[in-house]
């Protein structure tokens, strides 16, 4: 026998065991719990376990939900700060067409026509994009899509219509970019 194996051996005569079967257990007072009240337990057990399962799988379906329709709005309203900034160049090319009709300038003029042109492609990228202009003239003043400048008496419209539109207002996709700037009428 190796002398290693010699001091295992003597370490385990050392040693006595903690708990002998033969002997009985001590009575601690209570009563083994019945198979069926365990049973009882765990089966609440399992039901709370599952109905917390359950409320965390609705919360990631939820969670899911929420980030899906975040992600369908990045895309479609990420052109937003884009299109502020491209609105006054859109009402410079209107406001240059307004300046060359007023000064009486003939409609076969190539440089009108091509202020036209590049005004129309504008435009209808715009639209292609899902922007819409919001040209109130006539209609009733809505505080949700205009913004008064002034208000002026008259006799003609109905109280709160727009009599003008200074600035012509955008839409994308339903959403206000920027209101209709007008002025609207008041009773006399």
């Amino acid at each position: 026998m190796t002398k290693k194996q010699e001091i295992e051996e003597e370490a385990l005569e050392g040693m006595e065991p903690e708990n002998d079967c033969s002997e009985p257990m001590e009575s601690t007072g209570q009563e083994p719990a019945s198979d069926s009240e365990e049973l009882q337990k765990a089966l609440e057990e399992v039901a709370t376990l599952k109905d917390t399962a359950l409320r965390a799988e609705a919360e990631m379906q939820n969670l899911r939900r929420r980030v899906d329709r975040d992600i369908q709005n990045a895309h479609k309203f990420g052109i937003e700060r884009l299109l502020q900034g491209l609105l006054p160049v859109v009402d410079s090319i209107e406001k240059a067409i307004e300046t060359s009709e007023q000064a009486e300038t003939p409609a076969d003029d190539p440089q009108l026509e091509g202020i036209k042109l590049c005004h129309k492609l504008f435009v209808d990228v715009l639209v292609k994009e899902g922007v819409e202009a919001v040209d109130p003239q006539g209609e009733p003043f809505d505080p949700n899509l205009h913004e008064a400048l002034s208000m002026v008496e008259s006799a003609d419209l109905e109280p709160n219509s727009v009599i003008a539109v200074i600035q012509r207002g955008y839409t994308l996709h339903q959403r206000l970019i920027r209101p209709a700037l007008v002025i609207v009428s008041k009773s006399s």
